[in-house]
């Protein structure tokens, strides 16, 4: 007897942000598998019967390699149960979710994915700005900072990420944005383009600071805090409210 999975996209964080149909899947779950960011207040929705496993990944920390999450993933289906695999944000931005899909898949488990607010889109929203803007940023473009290695991505498209025009949103970059503020300048962008950082979006330590390209690099370079973070940059980051500088 094979179980079933439900990928929930749990949102950046607040439980607020959960949809109906997360709240429903997480209240029905006999195990839930979560990820780091998908901890605390979102578990208080799950079942209070229901196996709760922690599976999160986070640079520079001891984490679970992805197989043994896939694996434990079919273990738990294969016992008959309905299972949640709960990722952080939307499950299908770098969240690893096709890795865990074939493993379904060759184990002939049935599986639905279930979208969850992007924390980008969350992150725009907390800065009181559109992720597009009217002639100035008609393309949004998404990417990781941080490829398998831990280091940036060598075949990521310079050309793309330097267009002025539009509105970036770079994931898990603290760390490389120094390095990829080089690059994209020497394709021309400029150094004052409008920066935004956002830590641990729609969470109590919530914080946004707006800066340029170049002075974000420069202050990564000096330091940063282990929180989640999303790096923006482009048109977007002309106007906005709330920011802590």
């Amino acid at each position: 007897m094979s179980g079933f999975v439900s990928f929930v996209g749990s949102g950046p964080g607040d439980p607020e942000l959960l949809t109906l149909k997360a709240v429903d899947r997480l209240g029905r779950a006999e195990a839930v598998l979560f990820d780091d960011l998908s901890a605390g207040p979102i578990l208080a929705h799950a079942n209070p019967k229901a196996d709760l496993v922690g599976v999160g990944k986070r640079a520079g920390r001891a984490s679970p390699r992805q197989h043994h999450v896939s694996r434990l993933l079919v273990e738990y289906a294969r016992t008959g149960q309905r299972v949640v695999r709960l990722k952080s944000g939307d499950s299908g931005l770098f969240g690893r979710l096709e890795e865990e899909l074939l493993a379904l898949r060759e184990a002939g488990i049935g599986y639905e994915i279930i979208p969850g607010v992007p924390s980008a889109v969350a992150a725009a929203a907390a800065c009181g700005i559109p992720l597009t803007r009217r002639l100035t940023a008609r393309r949004v473009q998404f990417v990781t900072g941080h490829g398998a290695t831990g280091a940036l991505p060598e075949d990521i498209d310079l050309a793309s990420l330097a267009d002025a025009g539009a509105s970036t949103v770079v994931f898990m970059g603290k760390r490389t944005f120094p390095k990829l503020a080089e690059m994209l300048f020497a394709r021309g962008l400029p150094p004052e383009t409008p920066a935004l950082l956002a830590e641990a979006v729609s969470t109590p330590e919530q914080q946004l600071h707006r800066s340029t390209v170049a002075t974000l690099a420069e202050r990564l370079q000096a330091g940063f805090a282990d929180a989640p973070a999303l790096i923006l940059y482009g048109p977007l980051a002309e106007v906005g409210v709330g920011f802590d500088d």
